[in-house]
């Protein structure tokens, strides 16, 4: 299995396409932890398309690769996107507060965990396929 390394803040999985989406996703998380309550909102809904974008292709990467677990990586995406949504409407109709906490103390632990644990593994048969 590839060792993870951690860069910028963010646990490398060592596949190139995966982690140029975590990247993204730190990235637009640090922005929306800093940004003020009139551009929260924008940034709450970039946050969120990204994440739908994101586990498209990580779905898309499974089929075609015939990954084993993939029932189960995409049912925590169906899980995350749907506790996402319910957040973003209450942040639609201006609770910035529970958004701010879903940014700061959830989707952070959630991240970190989904990485090391699905992600990584994820990578690791991505990489052994193409090589192999």
């Amino acid at each position: 299995m590839t060792p993870l390394i951690e860069k910028n803040g963010f646990i490398l999985v060592g596949h190139d396409p995966i982690d140029y989406d975590h990247d993204e996703f730190v990235m637009l998380l640090s922005r929306l932890n800093t940004a003020d309550n009139n551009d929260f909102p924008a940034l709450f809904q970039e946050l969120f398309e990204h994440t739908e974008q994101h586990f498209e292709r990580e779905n898309r990467l499974m089929e075609q690769s015939a990954f084993p677990a993939q029932t189960e990586h995409k049912g925590e995406h169906l899980r995350v996107l749907g506790e996402f949504k319910q957040f973003k409407k209450r942040v639609d109709k201006g609770m910035i507060a529970f958004g701010r906490s879903f940014a700061r103390e959830r989707l952070p632990q959630w991240f970190e965990l989904h990485v090391t644990t699905m992600d990584s593994v994820l990578a690791a048969h991505l990489n052994t396929r193409s090589q192999g």
